[in-house]
C-alpha cells in the first residue's frame, strides 16, 4: 500500500507539529479538531514555520509553497478520516478517550487505513482491540517540537503487522526522522527513562539538593542532555508528565511514584509554558 494522504487528528502542540512534517514530506495532510480557534492557530503556526524555514535556507521557497497546499483543515472527524491511507491521532492522553476514539474510527476510514496514535505511554494493543483491523494499527511517538526532533518510536503491539510497521517506518522517513521499532511496554523507551529522569530531579530540588536551574545545567554539561529535566518538563507540560508517571506508577511499580512536588505544582496550575509558569517562569511572548 501506499500513503498518500494523512489524517491528523488534534490541532495542539504535537498536532499541528506533526501535521507539518507530514505536509513537508509530500503527503496531503488533513488536520482536524472540533475548534476553529486552535485550527487557525495551528495554520498559522505552520506558515510561521514555512517562513522561518525559507529565511533559514532549510526549506526551498518553492517546496513550502507546496506543503501550503497539501495542507487543509477541518473540524468534522467524518471529513478527515474517510479519505486518509494513514491517520494519526494526537488527542489527550486519556486511554477512554483513545479507545473511543479507534472504535469510531474503525468505522469510519477506509478498510485499507493504517490508524495510528502519537500516544507517549499509552497501550496501543488496548486501542487497537477497539477496531475490526489489528494488524493496521501502530505506535507513532513523535517528539516536541516535531519539527526539530528527529527521533520517532514505531510502537509494535500485540497483533500490528510487519506490513504496518514497515509502512510507518516509511512515511517517518520522509517525514525527515529516524525510526526506532520498540515493542509495547509501558512508556516505551523515551518517556519511561524520561520520566525516571524528571521525577528524580523533582524529589532532588525538593530535598534542597540543587536548584532548578543548576540541576539542569549539570545535567546538559555532566551529561551532554540537550535541555535540563525542569526546562524539558515544562516543554512537554508538568500534567502530561504527571499523567506518564501516575500510569508507570500503576504499572511498574513504585519506582515510578509521582514526587510531591510535581503534583503541588500541578495542582497549583503550575503546568509549564503553556500556563506561563512551571519550574520556570514564562513572561507572555517568551
Amino acid at each position: 500500500m501506499t500513503v498518500h494522504t494523512v489524517a491528523v487528528l488534534g490541532a495542539g502542540l504535537m498536532g499541528r507539529g506533526i501535521a507539518y512534517v507530514s505536509a513537508i514530506g509530500g503527503y496531503r495532510t488533513i488536520l482536524q479538531d472540533t475548534s476553529d480557534a486552535a485550527l487557525d492557530q495551528a495554520s498559522a503556526e505552520i506558515s510561521a514555520l514555512l517562513e522561518k524555514g525559507i529565511a533559514t535556507g532549510k526549506v526551498k521557497g518553492e517546496d513550502a509553497a507546496a506543503a501550503h497546499k497539501r495542507l487543509t483543515t477541518c473540524t468534522r472527524l467524518e471529513e478527515a478520516a474517510r479519505e486518509a491511507d494513514l491517520v494519526i491521532e494526537a488527542v489527550p492522553e486519556q486511554i477512554a478517550l483513545k479507545v473511543e476514539l479507534f472504535g469510531t474510527l474503525d468505522r469510519l476510514a477506509p478498510v485499507h487505513a493504517i490508524l495510528a496514535s502519537n500516544t507517549s505511554s499509552l497501550s496501543i494493543t488496548e486501542m487497537a482491540a477497539a477496531t475490526s483491523r489489528p494488524a493496521q494499527v501502530v505506535g507513532m511517538h513523535f517528539f516536541n517540537p516535531v519539527h526539530r526532533m528527529r527521533l520517532l518510536e514505531i510502537v509494535r503491539a500485540l497483533e500490528t503487522s510487519e506490513a504496518t510497521l514497515a509502512l510507518a517506518a516509511e512515511v517517518g522517513g520522509r517525514m525527515g526522522k529516524e525510526c526506532v521499532v520498540v515493542r509495547e511496554s509501558p512508556g516505551f523507551v523515551t518517556s519511561r527513562i524520561n520520566a525516571m529522569i524528571g521525577n528524580e530531579a523533582f524529589y532532588m530540588l525538593q530535598e534542597g539538593i540543587a536548584s532548578a536551574a543548576d540541576i539542569d545545567r549539570a545535567l546538559k554539561l555532566g551529561l551532554n542532555h540537550p535541555m535540563g529535566p525542569f526546562e524539558l518538563v515544562d516543554l512537554v507540560g508538568l500534567d502530561t508528565r504527571l499523567a506518564i508517571l501516575k500510569f508507570l506508577h500503576r504499572t511498574l511499580g513504585e519506582k515510578f511514584r509521582p514526587c510531591p512536588l510535581i503534583e503541588q505544582y500541578v495542582a497549583a496550575g503550575r503546568l509549564g509554558r503553556k500556563s506561563g509558569r512551571g519550574v520556570f517562569d514564562y513572561p507572555a511572548g517568551s
